[in-house]
């Protein structure tokens, strides 16, 4: 009961309190717009904590984080422009939700699977973070490969009506990732000695280019009248409808949870693999991809079940878990704290009302959620002639904002007519960004692992972990092709 006191007078201040809502209103502000990401927001932020308490700088940046993740969606579902990379799953339903004039149901759904998947995602982080923290250490470039392959069996998930389609566009995505130098040799590959390829494809500029700009090309080629929108309106989200997707939800969160506990993998893996097995698994799989809201339920409990699990090795370890939490790692190191078994030994006070001020941080997201669905949903009533050339110009600013390089301009122009190329001859243009994600991670560490074991290939079977990832790639494949070939029967009967 005396460090409970303890926890509750270090936590129960107003700073604690503003710093929480001004961080996820931040983050849902700059998350929802496209090219401005949680990572830059956090980044930028980092010097506004040198004078505040270490439990109030620290609970800032978390909320940015939490905010930036759910951020993301409102214009993917809007105006099918992701502002985070891991938004670009949720907009595969949530943008055809918002064309059928279901927008408010499709943010809902965001929000309130975001809210709950954040809320799991904290509770494993206070109960489980020594457990999780202890298998993430076991993960080897031979179980990091097979997470990779197990991942890459989700394109067939995502490629749409056609997989072979899709599979093309994975392999074209694939050849994209392979862009710059060679990680273990330093050789340029398919530079074209450009020193602006050499440090790889921009993935921003990508982003934006492959499902924004298709979108402005789309309403200038095609004979859509300048004054039709796109109007949020109709019913919101029921109790019955939410329940339905409850299940998918916490599944999605735990995949979150696994995913944001190991180092290095990210909330983008995380929500498509979330939404390939709420497809698998769903009786209205036929729907995904048409404007099914356990979709984009699916996608948002995936990335947002990552955010507190990406903290699990960085408290518990002192390894951050991605780029975010590398910075909140220098935030720790600023104030003169060190992650680790040492500051659960030291600081076990401070790391409770961390914890405290993470679980507030879910509710706080519920309440300027709601907030920003009422304002941002305006974007969806200005008519597209007005809308589009300031997305375009949004467009143009973010992809130069990464790099402060206008060759990235260039690149998210390129990928735009792609993009626009994909929707025209129904390719899905998911595979290319998943092939893009993992395809340097499937190289790296299958090249790790033939390098430690000088060539021996029984490496890649050495544990149970590396097992289990076989088992599920070979479940997953199996289905795969039990599935296709069921459809193949069924369009032959029909």
């Amino acid at each position: 009961m005396e460090n409970f006191s303890e926890v509750l007078a270090l936590f129960l201040s107003v700073d604690n309190f503003l710093a929480i809502a001004a961080g996820v209103l931040v983050g849902v502000v700059v998350g929802a717009i496209p090219g401005l990401t949680a990572t830059m927001a956090v980044a930028l932020a980092l010097p506004f904590t040198f004078s505040m308490e270490p439990v109030t700088a620290i609970l800032l940046l978390v909320g940015i984080y939490k905010g930036g993740m759910y951020g993301g969606s409102i214009t993917a579902i809007l105006i099918r422009t992701p502002g985070s990379p891991a938004a670009a799953c949720t907009l595969l339903d949530g943008y055809p939700l918002a064309q059928q004039g279901k927008a408010k149901k499709a943010l809902k759904t965001a929000l309130y699977s975001s809210c709950v998947a954040d809320m799991i995602s904290n509770i494993a982080l206070i109960f489980f973070a020594a457990y999780l923290a202890k298998i993430a250490l076991n993960f080897g470039p031979p179980e990091y490969f097979w997470l990779i392959c197990f991942s890459l069996t989700i394109i067939v998930s995502v490629s749409g009506d056609s997989v072979i389609k899709g599979l093309i566009a994975a392999g074209l995505g694939i050849i994209v990732s392979t862009v710059g130098l060679d990680a273990v040799y330093g050789t340029q590959r398919l530079t074209f000695d450009s020193y602006n390829l050499m440090d790889r494809v921009s993935f921003i500029p990508l982003l934006i280019g492959l499902f924004a700009i298709p979108e402005v090309i789309e309403f200038y080629t095609s004979k859509v009248l300048p004054h039709i929108r796109t109007a949020v309106s109709g019913a919101s989200l029921t109790w019955k409808e939410f329940k339905g997707c409850l299940k998918s939800v916490v599944r999605g969160s735990i995949i979150g949870v696994i995913i944001g506990a190991i180092p290095g993998t990210g909330a983008t893996s995380a929500a498509f693999i979330s939404y390939s097995e709420a497809k698998r698994n769903s009786p209205r799989k036929a729907n995904f991809g048409k404007g099914e809201i356990e979709g984009v339920a699916a996608a948002e409990a995936g990335n947002n079940g990552v955010a507190g699990a990406t903290l699990i090795p960085l408290l518990s370890l002192g390894i951050p878990g991605d780029v975010i939490t590398a910075i909140i790692l220098g935030a720790f190191m600023i104030h003169g704290l060190t992650p680790g078994p040492v500051l659960f030994q030291e600081n076990l006070t401070l790391v409770y009302a961390l914890f405290c001020g993470i679980l507030v941080s879910s509710v706080v997201l519920l309440v300027v959620g709601n907030a920003a669905i009422r304002y941002f949903s305006l974007i969806a009533d200005i008519p597209k002639s007005i809308l589009l050339p300031i997305v375009l110009m949004f467009c143009v600013y973010g992809a130069y904002a990464v790099n402060n390089n206008t060759f990235d301009i260039g690149l998210m122009l390129i990928f735009g007519v792609l993009g626009f190329i994909f929707n025209r001859t129904g390719v899905a243009a998911a595979p290319f960004l998943i092939g893009f994600i993992l395809g340097p991670m499937f190289e790296d560490n299958l090249r790790r692992t033939l390098l430690i074991s000088k060539g021996d290939p029984s490496i890649f079977f050495r544990g149970p972990i590396a097992w289990v990832f076989i088992t599920l790639t070979v479940a997953s494949l199996l289905f795969a092709i039990r599935r296709y070939w069921l459809s193949r029967q069924e369009a032959s009967a029909a």
